[in-house]
């Protein structure tokens, strides 16, 4: 148990320390591809999850 929480907090270090010397523009495009992932998943469960809706201007 010990051993499994030093090796997570070390992976969320090495993480953040990862995201640090990036830019805006590595930011904005790292965001657009998970979008683009999420449309897709989306799309091949068929799952009306409130996002589409909400970006259609549905939302409620």
């Amino acid at each position: 148990m010990l051993i499994r929480l030093a090796y997570l907090a070390l992976t969320n270090t090495f993480a953040a320390l990862r995201l640090l010397p990036r830019s805006d523009r590595d930011r904005d495009v790292e965001i657009l591809a998970l979008r683009h992932q999420v449309t897709v998943l989306e799309r091949q469960l068929g799952a009306d999850t409130g996002l589409e809706r909400q970006r259609n201007g549905q939302w409620r």
